[in-house]
């Protein structure tokens, strides 16, 4: 008898092969699952073939067959590579913890991340293994903190990593600044304790950062414009009496300086309550005492 029909089931569907003349074998093109086999059992798709002769007899085989079986067994690989993201710190960001604690993300929706090839390098230098890695949906997180400090500064993390099919990334990196050091403030004017009778007053002075350049300036809490030196200067109104002035330098890390400078304003004159010439009248030649009695 000859053979009928010979049918092949993959994934549900069922496709019928149609015998090349040239070989004898039968045969059928299909197109691979849009997704990996990793996660099937063994890391491979299984499949059934089952030919049936013109009187109806059937044999069918499978991955499980003692022989023939392996031949079934389809190894389907994906071709994108994992996702990194990075979660702290942001790119450009100013830190002013010197051992930051830094996160990140790898995932894979296929056939997923293989956590022996996750590598983070810190100033191009590879981390062994002293960084955690948890498992999530889709891939893992993982932290890495510095056990010794970054100097002040700006470093660059790279990530990369593989999925299980073998497909790399390339490097994601994030560069941010490590700064501890908050910014100088030198006052200028005016003076510590400084007594005036007028009631406008220039606040100048000159600040600085090595690390988190530019740094912004406040008096008595309003912004002030800072020039490309660092030095800044702004007019301000006293009160009668005693006044507080306030200059807060903060670099962009978030780091600041403050100096405070009590300024007093007095405008009254000073007031005369008694005038006295002793002795009067006195004889020419000799002295005489004057005494005032003043107040302010």
């Amino acid at each position: 008898m000859a053979v009928k029909t010979v049918k092949y089931t993959f994934e549900g569907q069922v496709y019928t092969l149609t015998k090349n003349a040239s070989t004898g074998k039968y045969e059928a093109t299909i197109t691979a699952p849009g997704k990996s086999s990793y996660n099937q059992s063994g890391h491979k798709y299984g499949g059934s073939v089952t030919a049936t002769d013109e009187a109806g007899n059937s044999t069918t085989i499978n991955q499980t067959h003692p022989t023939l079986g392996s031949s079934l067994l389809l190894r389907v690989l994906e071709k994108v590579a994992p996702t990194l993201a990075f979660i702290y710190p942001t790119a450009g960001a100013y830190i002013t913890n010197a051992a930051p604690a830094i996160k990140f993300k790898v995932t894979d929706n296929d056939s997923g991340v293989n956590p022996n090839t996750i590598i983070i390098k810190v100033d191009n230098v590879a981390v062994a293994t002293d960084f955690t890695k948890t498992a999530v949906t889709g891939g893992y997180e993982c932290t890495y903190t510095p056990k010794t400090a970054l100097a002040d500064g700006q470093h660059t993390v790279s990530i990369e990593a593989s999925d299980n099919d073998g497909n790399q990334t390339s490097a994601k990196t994030v560069t941010f600044t490590i700064d501890t050091i908050p910014p100088t403030l030198t006052v200028t004017n005016p003076s510590e304790g400084l007594i005036t009778n007028k009631p406008s007053l220039v606040v100048s002075g000159k600040t600085d950062d090595a690390t988190s350049k530019p740094v912004s300036v406040t008096i008595n809490g309003a912004s002030v414009s800072v020039n490309t030196d660092g030095t800044f200067s702004k007019e301000i109104t006293l009160a009668s009496g005693t006044n507080t002035i306030t200059i807060i330098a903060t670099d962009k890390a978030g780091k600041s300086t403050t100096v405070t400078r009590k300024v007093a304003l007095d405008t009254v004159a000073p007031v005369f309550k008694s005038a006295t010439l002793t002795p009067n009248p006195v004889d020419c030649g000799n002295t005489f005492i004057i005494s005032v009695e003043v107040i302010d």
